[in-house]
């Protein structure tokens, strides 16, 4: 490769591990994937990780990539960072974490999410305030929990930190966000841009602690620091890009953001199920989470917790292969077994209803898939009627969801969403939309050009059209059925 050519890097730090794309920055080419694994602890409720295991993630996954693409390390000229949302960081007064970091699907922080949600006005002032009502997974909840439970060392804190922005600013020595994942902490307003002092003084924050906001994931906010050059095996004139959290790298990489386009919502299948979609609106609804987009524009957003990893747990238990399964049939199951987010209940458990002596366990496999993918597609529901769109309307219902993450690849992932959806579908070819949002935006900090537009020319948002299937009426009714009568009990 001519070393004339530039070469961008994304990553991808998510929930379990991470990858480095890189990228050509002109064709958008996926050049190599590097990946490193990093571990997640706790239990009853607990998800904690270390952040020095995302920065050793982080080099050895970068490295792999440079290496894989044959490229010198002199063609590579950006870089930025998407990180999984919500979780707290906080460092000492030697900048290193101070504690193991709260991650986004830890629930222990569910009482405290319930008290904020009643302060300043209730549920509908927290909307208008940062589009968001505190639950369990946003980032205030946590830094309540944290002073409550761990006060000494809440009061030791000398600054707080999304993952992304804590690796970002171990690449660059810079302490910056962007209103994307800033959306996600409860303390950033998307009315304003700007962190809420009210939300701030509720929660003992001091604005001192928390980084800078970035206009957008694309502002260039420096370059790498000689320690970063070292790690990585980069030259230091490497551009660092402010980067998101990994649902708006995600739809950078399908091309979503400025267009402000609802054509096309999203369901990405991963450790959580979501669904999100590019508007100018906000949409006020306390079943979403009101996230911004990193360029400005708005990525309303539900979440489910419980996703592909729930389902395969299942398959473990039932001693089956993921893909070994058989539609439900009567089996139910609601697979909450970490809590629930959408809907609410945070303190539920895994049920399973319609067992026979007969039943197939590829059956109760198959209800798994059902139950998880039933809860995404009932928040993408509430996600159209919160933009004023109607989903049962033919003209809604006729535009194709947008596949993506781990469980797009899977066969019966796939069949499911279409057989409860009754909608068409389309794949994206590409994989690791994250990381080539992220690249994507590690361009835009190089050339100054719009990274959304950047990758609408790359094309990693296409792929082939999947046509609808009849929708499986019955199989929705009867699951609906199931939650409307099982909440009580998962609400204790």
């Amino acid at each position: 490769m001519p070393a004339s050519r530039s070469v961008v890097i994304g990553v991808d730090s998510s929930t379990q591990s991470t990858k480095a794309a890189a990228v050509d920055a002109d064709t958008g080419e996926l050049l190599a994937l590097g990946r490193a694994p990093h571990s997640v602890g706790g239990a009853a409720g607990a998800r904690e990780s270390d952040p020095g295991e995302w920065w050793t993630a982080l080099a050895a996954a970068v490295r792999e990539a440079v290496r894989e693409a044959d490229v010198p390390a002199a063609s590579v000229t950006g870089i930025a960072v998407a990180g999984q949302q919500h979780g707290l960081v906080t460092l000492g007064a030697d900048g290193r974490p101070s504690r193991p970091a709260l991650l986004w699907n830890d629930t222990r922080s569910a009482p405290q999410a319930a008290a904020l949600a009643a302060r300043l006005g209730g549920p509908a002032s927290w909307l208008e305030r940062t589009g968001s009502v505190p639950v369990a997974s946003m980032t205030a909840a946590k830094w309540q929990w944290l002073r409550e439970h761990e006060p000494e060392r809440a009061e030791a804190v000398r600054a707080v930190r999304l993952p992304h922005d804590h690796l970002t600013e171990l690449l660059s020595g810079a302490a910056v966000t962007d209103p994307g994942d800033a959306s996600g902490t409860c303390w950033y307003g998307t009315a304003t841009g700007a962190y809420d002092p009210d939300v701030l003084d509720l929660i003992g924050l001091d604005p001192a602690l928390l980084p800078a906001v970035a206009p957008s994931g694309a502002t260039r906010v420096g370059t790498l620091t000689p320690a970063a050059a070292e790690a990585l095996g980069l030259p230091r004139t490497v551009a660092v890009a402010a980067g998101t959290g990994d649902n708006m790298a995600a739809a950078v990489g399908l091309g979503l953001g400025g267009a402000g386009l609802l054509d096309h919502p999203v369901v990405s299948l991963g450790t959580s199920g979501t669904v999100f979609a590019a508007t100018r609106a906000r949409p006020a609804d306390p079943g979403l989470a009101g996230f911004a987009a990193t360029d400005g524009t708005y990525l309303p957003l539900g979440c489910t917790l419980n996703c592909t990893l729930a389902v395969d747990r299942f398959a473990t238990l039932l001693g089956l292969d993921r893909e070994d399964a058989a539609p439900g049939g009567g089996v139910v199951v609601l697979p909450y077994l970490d809590g629930e987010r959408t809907p609410d209940l945070p303190h539920a458990a895994g049920l399973v209803t319609g067992l026979r002596h007969g039943t197939d366990p590829r059956a109760v496999l198959g209800a798994a898939y059902e139950g998880a993918a039933y809860t995404v597609l009932r928040a993408l529901d509430g996600l159209l009627a919160a933009c004023g769109l109607d989903p049962a309307a033919p003209a809604v219902r006729d535009r194709p969801l947008r596949l993506i993450g781990g469980g797009a690849r899977g066969r019966t992932w796939t069949e499911t969403v279409r057989r409860l959806s009754g909608r068409p579908v389309v794949v994206p070819a590409a994989d690791e939309l994250v990381a080539l949002g992220a690249a994507a935006l590690a361009a835009g900090a190089v050339t100054g050009a719009d990274p959304v537009a950047l990758a609408t020319a790359w094309g990693t948002g296409t792929g082939a059209l999947l046509p609808p299937v009849p929708r499986d009426e019955e199989s929705w009714d009867r699951i609906a059925a199931v939650l409307a009568a099982a909440t009580p009990a998962l609400l204790r």
